[in-house]
């Protein structure tokens, strides 16, 4: 398929169509059996729901003639190696993150989620109708690979850490687990980040391995213990709105009959509609109960000085490899100059309305 008739057709395929149960041709006898590799553990909630959903969705609308087997790290032992999993064939799809492929191509960092970046909201509407799903083909078409959008969290929460963060000197040799470009960003105002698989960060955590963390938000968080070891719980700044994605080969994809494509797609975008729905329900139901249940929790807004570091940071890291890298710059000029436009609306909208409300 074209890229362009990939990237139209897949935005534009609404949710509506997972209610069609079967939209094969009568002449399609075929049979298809797919396995799709997960970077989280088998107990990662909203995560492994969006995968397992999807799996589910593609059988049921193609009357079984394309079974999907869900196969969560625990199976293949390679949560940070999907990626090549599924380039090499190993697997014909996968469900990760993008900015863990920051060593290959610094470029899809954007594609999940970078510092002080988008809402979801302003998110979505870039990949779908501001040109994002075509630079996210374009970054991935020269590995052999789709890449498609695979439930966002919403924002992200800035993490769990064992001392309180008083001032930029805290972070001076602070090891924490943080991926994507928030990592390189951190390093630059003297912290030590490191990239630990999702199963091994609460013994990390525990051993002494790391002294802070963060992970995703509330819903997720708790479940993984995190509040036993590090009280001090602070609000977000480096994942404004965190998009999933879904890998699949592109030989494999390119080679099924068209009325499988388009199911794929569906189902696809039915997950990551999902996705986005349940992060921000699971994460208001938890918020609502955390502070009851667990009262040793001290949730902090990191000071003005140390937001305003971090920023500088930012700032300079972006225009340092968009120098180096001009599929970065690219992609990064093309949401600052999204971001600019948006911005404004969802502060005269969104931000207007809940002041309005204090």
């Amino acid at each position: 398929m074209k890229r362009r008739d990939f990237i139209k057709t897949s935005a534009l395929t609404t949710v509506g169509a997972i209610s069609v149960p079967n939209i094969l041709t009568a002449s399609q006898k075929a049979k298809y059996s797919w396995k799709i590799a997960l970077t989280w553990p088998q107990n990662m909630g909203i995560f492994v729901d969006s995968a397992v959903n999807f799996a589910k969705n593609v059988e049921v609308m193609s009357g079984g003639t394309i079974t999907i087997r869900v196969d969560a790290a625990e199976k293949h032992k390679a949560p940070l190696n999907i990626f090549d999993l599924v380039r090499g064939g190993q697997y014909e799809m996968g469900h990760s993150a993008s900015y863990y492929w920051k060593g290959k191509e610094s470029s899809t960092v954007f594609f999940t989620s970078v510092p002080f970046g988008m809402t979801a909201q302003e998110q979505n509407a870039w990949f779908y109708f501001g040109g994002g799903m075509e630079l996210m083909d374009e970054v991935y078409a020269k590995h052999g690979l789709y890449s498609f959008n695979g439930g966002n969290t919403t924002n992200q929460m800035g993490g769990w850490f064992k001392k309180e963060i008083k001032s930029i000197e805290d972070l001076k040799g602070l090891k924490m687990r943080i991926p994507g470009f928030a990592g390189e960003v951190l390093a630059r105002v003297g912290a030590s980040p490191v990239n630990i698989a999702p199963g091994e960060l609460y013994t990390a955590l525990e051993r002494g391995t790391i002294d802070a963390l963060e992970w995703v938000g509330p819903a997720l968080d708790i479940k993984m213990g995190f509040q036993k070891i590090a009280p001090y719980y602070y609000t977000g700044w480096h994942e404004p709105a965190s998009e999933m994605q879904f890998l699949i080969n592109r030989k494999k994809f390119d080679s099924l009959p068209n009325e499988l494509k388009e199911i794929l797609k569906s189902a696809m975008l039915n997950s990551s509609f999902m996705m986005l729905n349940q992060s921000q329900h699971e994460n208001a139901v938890v918020w609502d109960s955390m502070k009851k249940e667990y009262p040793n929790i001290e949730i902090k807004t990191f000071p003005k000085e140390v937001i305003e570091a971090i920023k500088k940071a930012t700032l300079e890291a972006y225009e340092e490899e968009s120098s180096k890298n001009p599929m970065f710059k690219k992609v990064y000029n093309s949401q600052k100059e999204y971001i600019s436009k948006a911005r404004e609306w969802t502060k005269i909208s969104d931000l207007a309305y809940l002041n309005s409300l204090e």
